[in-house]
């Protein structure tokens, strides 16, 4: 039988392949996300969230996301002349992306619009945007960070919070006070001390102008260079103390801070973290000498949030690729998304996201009452942050990797997006302290500072009685906190433990039946396997993926 034209052409049709995954409003279409604005007390601010969700599903927006990892930040250390400029160059995507997210209020929201359901506002708004494009939103957490730290000192806060808290974006080179808006950096990690920022070799001498210093030293990760302030931490006679360090002095000319190389990442590709020399930078005092912890720290526990609030946002991105792909493939005769064992592993993972968004938003919510005075929120704010922080990033790589899966070989295929969504997953685990010295946190929280332990268990005892196996699990975890031997050793389980049991009660309370059974079965109970795909007989699958999957027209 001879081939004719026409048959060879049909070979190049393509079939049984989804839409793209685009024009789509990612937070109308997340409902777990919007219940929980309303519930968490930022339903004031639902149509900022809507807006930005309809902004961020636009195909020339999340373009913006692709252009702005596959032309990533380039050091030019010196100019044409051999003059040292240390600066660095962006792709106009990453400038637009900046804009939008800066201008949505990301960087601000809570210091610009002090009112309750503030933080929960601005933790849907980075959901949203970081399923665009994750690495932008690096600067804008450490801005959004800096304003608590800062007003350890209220005379620099009042002059530089109205700068970080504005909603216009400012990529200008000139000195902080010619500038329409600011961006924040920090660095604290050194190469001979990591995590242990006490092991700090920088100094700090005095300039002999009050509250002015000169630092001198090498800081192994500087994030984000490009930004226009750092907090850093460096020694005085004091001890470890905090500064404000310039990127341009006041007469115009740059500051001391050389930059050496950026970091060539697994993934966060789109974003610059550099290594830095400091060569007697000017620097500003910020808080006590010999407090520059617990100054510090201050901007670290809202960065935290956001290690969680992100590797959320990543899953719900994987969620939403895995259920759009499974509705539209087909294989052996049938969707993907009506096979038994294919709904059972799209279920697994619609449980892991609702259950990171809906711990995100209910710990930001915490972040909100602490600010308003409530002395248990604040306590509960400090422990959960790391316990939220440890798991949910802990989760995310092995979540990412599950819903690439799901699309087969396409989803190894970097035009997929998926391995861009895979190289993410395990960074908001590393950064802002790995899993250990996370869990070290926790135990420190729970063992010195008074009311924490309280504070959680009541927190998650708000859902007792209204399901046996979540009760059976604060039953085991009020036993293992109320036993300290060898507690160093078990403290990864024991932060799982109260991970899982914070999770449980927030979905026992809102979320739909069929969520909170399958999670209280598979996750407390021990009915369920380790890998994605193995909840019980029972659960209603189907209900599941339908309350995850995103709607895209064809």
């Amino acid at each position: 039988m001879s081939i004719t034209r026409e048959s060879r052409a049909a070979t190049h049709e393509v079939a049984n392949q989804p839409p793209p995954l685009q024009d789509y409003n990612l937070a109308a279409e997340d409902r777990t996300l919007m219940e929980a604005v309303s519930r968490e007390g930022g339903d004031w601010a639902r149509d900022r969230v809507l807006a930005l969700g309809e902004l961020g599903g636009r195909p020339e927006t999340l373009e913006l996301g692709r252009l702005a990892n596959e032309n990533p930040p380039r050091l030019r250390t010196h100019d044409r002349y051999g003059n040292r400029i240390d600066e660095v160059e962006f792709h106009p995507a990453w400038h637009e992306l900046m804009r939008i997210s800066v201008g949505s209020g990301i960087a601000s929201l809570p210091w610009r619009e002090p009112q309750p359901g503030a933080h929960t506002a601005r933790a849907a708004l980075l959901i949203v945007a970081s399923q665009v494009e994750p690495g932008h939103q690096c600067p804008v957490t450490m801005t959004f960070a800096a304003v608590p730290a800062l007003r350890s000192t209220p005379a620099l806060a009042a002059r530089l919070e109205p700068k970080l808290t504005s909603l216009e974006y400012d990529p200008a080179l000139v000195p902080l006070p010619e500038k329409t808006s600011a961006l924040s950096g920090m660095a604290m990690t050194e190469k001979q001390g990591g995590s242990d920022v006490r092991a700090n070799t920088t100094r700090a001498e005095p300039t002999g102008v009050e509250g002015e210093y000169e630092l001198t030293g090498h800081k192994w990760f500087c994030s984000a260079p490009m930004c226009d302030m750092f907090l850093m931490l460096a020694q005085t006679e004091a001890g470890v103390t905090c500064f404000l360090v310039p990127r341009i002095l006041p007469d115009g000319s740059r500051n001391q801070i050389h930059l050496q190389r950026l970091k060539d990442k697994l993934g966060n590709r789109s974003n610059a973290s550099s290594e830095i020399e400091l060569n007697g930078a000017r620097a500003h005092l910020v808080g006590e000498p010999g407090r520059g912890v617990p100054t510090i720290i201050e901007m670290v526990g809202h960065t935290r949030l956001d290690c969680t609030l992100g590797s959320a946002a990543g899953m719900r991105a994987a969620v939403a690729h895995a259920t759009h792909h499974a509705a539209h493939r087909s294989a052996f005769g049938k969707p993907l998304s009506e096979q038994s064992l294919m709904r059972n592993v799209l279920a697994d993972l619609c449980l892991e996201s609702e259950a990171a968004t809906a711990g995100g938003l209910g710990l930001a919510r915490a972040y909100d009452e602490a600010t308003d005075g409530a002395e248990d929120a604040a306590a509960f704010r400090r422990v959960a942050t790391a316990v939220l922080k440890y798991w949910v990033c802990k989760r995310a790589p092995g979540h990412a990797a599950e819903a690439l899966e799901v699309l087969g070989g396409n989803g190894y295929v970097e035009e997929s997006g998926m391995p861009r969504l895979y190289r993410e997953a395990p960074l908001n685990s590393v950064w802002e302290g790995s899993g250990n010295v996370i869990c070290l946190d926790v135990l420190r929280a729970l063992s010195r500072e008074r009311g924490t332990a309280e504070a959680f268990l009541a927190e998650v005892s708000l859902a007792r009685g209204a399901d046996p196996r979540l009760d059976g699990a604060i039953d085991r975890l009020e036993s293992e906190l109320a036993d300290f031997s060898d507690i160093e050793v078990r403290a990864r389980s024991v932060v799982e433990r109260m991970a899982l049991a914070l999770q449980g009660s927030l979905l026992v309370r809102a979320s739909p039946p069929e969520v909170a059974d399958a999670f209280c079965a598979s996750r407390l109970a021990g009915d369920g396997g380790h890998a994605y795909g193995t909840l019980p007989r029972g659960a209603e699958l189907g209900a599941i993926i339908d309350r995850h999957r995103p709607r895209v027209a064809r």
